[in-house]
């Protein structure tokens, strides 16, 4: 039997089951990241080992189980959906899903439905995404040099992604440039991509290198380039401007006012973002990890694949949300790498 909630301070009661999802610091959880593989077609050297072993395709839920959940999300509060991998767009498929998670934003109940990709298939599938109700999508790119993208991907071709951007602003979707700082390779980079990004009227954000999966991070102290460093740099040609946006994620905006552009910086290392966290994240196997930055995950498939009845679902959800914690513990300051998570990104999803 389902007792009636009275939601603190609003004068508005909510069933429990659709009560909004609210963590133990009283943080709405509004924000849902999917991963729905961990394959890629790229290698990233501070991503994935050269020689990945994937998980075998039957541990990943189906497409028809991620929309199951992803819909159980929604009817809970989930305003958000962005689509992570691996690289998302490699699943065979993948646009049913898409599709099929149009219908909640044609309901109103979902906002925005985005993606993050490399680049390399959206000649191929960015109308259908724009068809689908996607308008914002974020390419991961941390080199314009064609050689140098070449050594950071492994398998990548810059030449593939540039020709996935032009179809991407063609098809009428805004683009946004995810960039990670790394000392030694994109540092001088810094001002090229900026005004690269000026050109097309694309945002840029700058992400600080994670502590992620067994990838000889004690090289992450080498490669770490602090972003207070690169804002530093970035005064040096531009007007920074402090700006109160937030987006929904963990970045914080400037403005540059000799372009307009908007610059974020995602800094987990040098600023805890925490205080603010909305969102949770789902890997390709059903695990719900409600902080990138630490272990604890809960298990969402077996109350999946227990019922046809999404209350267990539903319940499940709930008793995750619960158990968010207050915070990460990435943490470069003592020159060790601590807070290292022993998954890999893709497997998380990015």
């Amino acid at each position: 039997m389902h007792l009636p909630l009275l939601a603190h301070g609003s004068g508005t009661t909510y069933s429990l089951m659709t009560a909004p999802l609210i963590d133990p610091f009283q943080r709405a959880v509004n924000y849902l990241r999917v991963s729905v593989t961990d394959r890629c077609d790229f290698r990233c050297v501070y991503c994935m080992a050269e020689n990945m072993t994937f998980l075998p395709k039957k541990e990943l839920l189906t497409l028809e189980e991620l929309d199951r959940l992803c819909t159980s999300f929604v009817d809970l509060g989930v305003e958000k959906l962005r689509i992570t991998g691996g690289e998302p767009l490699v699943r065979r498929d993948i646009m049913t899903f898409f599709n099929a998670m149009g219908r909640h934003l044609e309901s109103g109940k979902l906002k925005e439905l985005t993606v993050t990709t490399n680049g390399s298939q959206l000649e191929k599938y960015a109308d259908q995404l724009y068809a689908a109700g996607v308008r914002r999508i974020n390419i991961s790119l941390d080199t314009i040099d064609e050689t140098k993208f070449a050594e950071i991907t492994r398998w990548g071709r810059l030449p593939q992604v540039l020709k996935g951007i032009d179809a991407a602003q063609k098809a009428g979707l805004r683009v946004k440039i995810n960039a990670v700082a790394l000392k030694g390779f994109n540092e001088d980079e810094l001002i090229p991509i900026t005004q690269w990004c000026a050109s097309r009227d694309m945002d840029l954000t700058w992400i600080e290198v994670m502590p992620m999966g067994d990838l000889g991070n004690e090289d992450r102290l080498d490669q770490y380039w602090a972003l207070s460093d690169l804002r530093n740099t970035l005064r040096e040609t531009y007007t920074l401007t402090d700006l109160a946006e937030r987006t929904g994620g963990p970045a914080r905006y400037v403005r540059l006012e000799e372009t307009g552009q908007k610059i974020g910086f995602i800094t987990p290392l040098t600023h805890n973002f925490c205080e603010s966290c909305n969102r949770v994240r789902l890997t390709c196997t059903g695990q719900l990890f409600m902080c990138l930055g630490q272990e604890d995950m809960y298990d969402l498939r077996e109350p999946l694949r227990a019922s046809a009845d999404n209350a267990m679902i539903e319940d499940a959800i709930r008793a995750a949300i619960r158990l968010k914690p207050k915070g990460h513990d990435f943490d470069y300051s003592r020159q060790k790498v601590d807070g290292q998570m022993t998954r890999h990104m893709s497997h998380t999803g990015g």
